[in-house]
């Protein structure tokens, strides 16, 4: 595939990555996606949040919906960890652990991972009674007994926030100091949210569902729900690695068009500083793909390079060939008789 060059490449096959396949197949675009398989929305096994799914749907469901939708516009979709990136001209460069392709525009759909707490019993957990996401997740937990872990001023936030869920919100330091500014403090003693601050060594739960928190001392807190505030990793490697800026929490910097500070290359989803969202990365997408595809449009014009008017006779716009054929296209006219 080395010697083909496509139109646009698009790396990460999650919601942002497919939204922007999408749109780029349907304005007939070259594309191809590669994704890894290591989207996020797999760990979502009932997302609660996305228009148009009344019931619900799990995250590997949309991700399946999403690539037969793409295909039926003809771009294609592989299986590949594109481990570096150069850009040669205006083209890029991507070697992957199979291939190597190329591409005039380069749209990064990386996204992040969440970083869950090391605590037995957490993994089997997530996704069920177990988050990440107070916007996605918080509505599910009504009345239950949450417990935020974290030992910062997000966490504390996430706690207060929860109180609007239900009445039984507490903090969980993990053995960690609270680090919390002084306001965020004040908060807390005037909600009187608990703290503990020892060490989780367990989590006790029943096919997903937690049941209770074991901490140190053979303490048990009955729990039915908790949000982890531990930190993300963004997958932004490649983009440094081209030259693209970030910012300091390692995000891709974009513009409203979602262009980086490098020629040609775009960033959407959450590898970008947008609100971790699946529908939001699904519409930065969207927007990536109409500012790629009116870039490829713009340059189209400046090279001349659109396909020539081949309708005349059909339409009863009579006109010689040589006068379609013109050296330059751009001041190509119609002499109907």
């Amino acid at each position: 595939m080395a010697d083909i060059i496509r139109d646009v490449i698009v790396i990460g096959g999650g919601l942002a990555g497919l939204s922007a396949a999408l749109y780029l197949g349907r304005s007939r675009r070259d594309t191809m996606l590669i994704e890894s398989g290591h989207s996020m929305a797999v760990w979502e096994p009932d997302v609660q949040n996305s228009l148009g799914f009344p019931e619900g749907i799990s995250g590997l469901s949309l991700l399946e919906k999403g690539r037969a939708h793409v295909t039926r516009y003809g771009v294609g979709i592989v299986q590949d960890d594109i481990r570096e990136i150069a850009r040669h001209g205006e083209v890029f460069e991507l070697q992957g652990a199979s291939e190597q392709y190329r591409a005039n525009r380069l749209l990064l759909a990386t996204g992040l991972t969440h970083l869950p707490p090391e605590i037995p019993g957490v993994r089997e957990c997530l996704g069920h009674s177990l988050f990440f996401c107070k916007d996605c997740d918080a509505y599910r937990v009504q009345g239950k007994r949450i417990v935020v872990i974290g030992a910062n001023d997000e966490a504390v936030e996430y706690a207060l926030a929860m109180l609007t869920y239900s009445p039984s919100v507490s903090i969980a330091t993990n053995g960690n100091d609270l680090r919390c500014g002084h306001i965020q403090a004040e908060w807390l003693k005037a909600y009187q949210v608990p703290v503990r601050r020892d060490r989780i060594v367990h989590v006790e739960h029943e096919d997903g569902q937690i049941r209770a928190l074991h901490f140190e001392k053979e303490v048990r807190l009955e729990t039915e729900a908790v949000f982890t505030t531990r930190g993300d990793v963004y997958h932004a490697g490649l983009a440094e690695g081209v030259g693209a800026d970030l910012d300091r929490d390692g995000q891709i910097k974009v513009n409203e068009d979602m262009r980086s500070s490098v020629p040609g290359l775009y960033a959407a989803g959450c590898v970008t500083p947008a609100n971790c969202q699946m529908i939001i990365a699904a519409g930065q997408g969207a927007t990536a793909a109409q500012a790629i595809n009116r870039d490829l449009f713009e340059q189209s014009l400046r090279t001349h390079s659109l396909p020539v008017y081949q309708g005349g006779a059909r339409f009863g716009v009579r006109g010689s060939k040589e006068s379609l054929s013109a050296s330059n296209p751009a001041s190509r006219t119609f002499a109907p008789e």
